[in-house]
C-alpha cells in the first residue's frame, strides 16, 4: 500500500490536482477509509468534483506558454504539498500517516524533476513542447486513474 503512497506523489510531481483528486475520489466511493481523520474532508461529497475541475484546469493551464516552471520555488512546493497530501491519506489507510507523507513528498520530488526532464527531451525531439506536455498529461492522468482502480 506504500508504494501507492510513492506513485502518487510521483502523479503530485508531474500534475499537482491530478493526485487529490484521485485520492478524493477513492475516499467518496469507500475506497480509501479516511472517515475520523483530519483528512475525511476528502471524501465529502463535493471535494472530488471540485478538486476534478481544478485538475482539469491544470491540464489546460500547463499548456499556457506563460505558465511558470514546475520547479519555481511556488510550484515546487504545490506538487510537495500534493504528494504529502495524497501520502498521508494513503498512509492512514495503511496504518501509518508519516510514512505515508514522506513516501508521497520522496515521489513528488521525483515527478517533478523526473518529468521536467522527460519533458524536455520529448520536447527537443519533437522540436516544440505541446506534444510532450500532451504525453506528461495522459501519463498523470492515466497513473491517477490505475491507482484509483488499484485503491478499489
Amino acid at each position: 500500500m506504500y508504494v501507492l503512497a510513492l506513485l502518487l506523489g510521483v502523479v503530485a510531481g508531474l500534475r499537482t490536482m491530478s493526485a487529490p483528486a484521485a485520492v478524493s475520489w477513492a475516499a467518496y466511493l469507500g475506497w480509501l477509509d479516511l472517515h475520523g481523520t483530519r483528512l475525511a474532508f476528502l471524501g465529502n461529497a463535493f471535494a472530488p468534483w471540485l478538486l476534478t475541475a481544478l485538475a482539469l484546469f491544470e491540464l489546460v493551464t500547463d499548456q499556457l506558454p506563460t505558465t511558470p516552471s514546475r520547479k519555481t520555488p511556488m510550484q515546487f512546493a504545490a506538487r510537495i504539498a500534493s504528494g504529502a497530501l495524497c501520502g498521508a491519506a494513503i498512509g492512514v489507510d495503511a496504518g501509518n500517516w508519516i510514512i505515508g507523507l514522506v513516501l508521497g513528498v520522496v515521489g513528488a520530488v521525483i515527478g517533478t524533476l523526473g518529468g521536467h526532464e522527460i519533458r524536455r527531451r520529448l520536447a527537443s525531439a519533437f522540436h516544440r513542447d505541446r506534444p510532450a506536455a500532451f504525453i506528461e498529461d495522459a501519463v498523470a492522468v492515466a497513473g491517477a486513474l490505475v491507482i484509483l482502480l488499484v485503491l478499489r
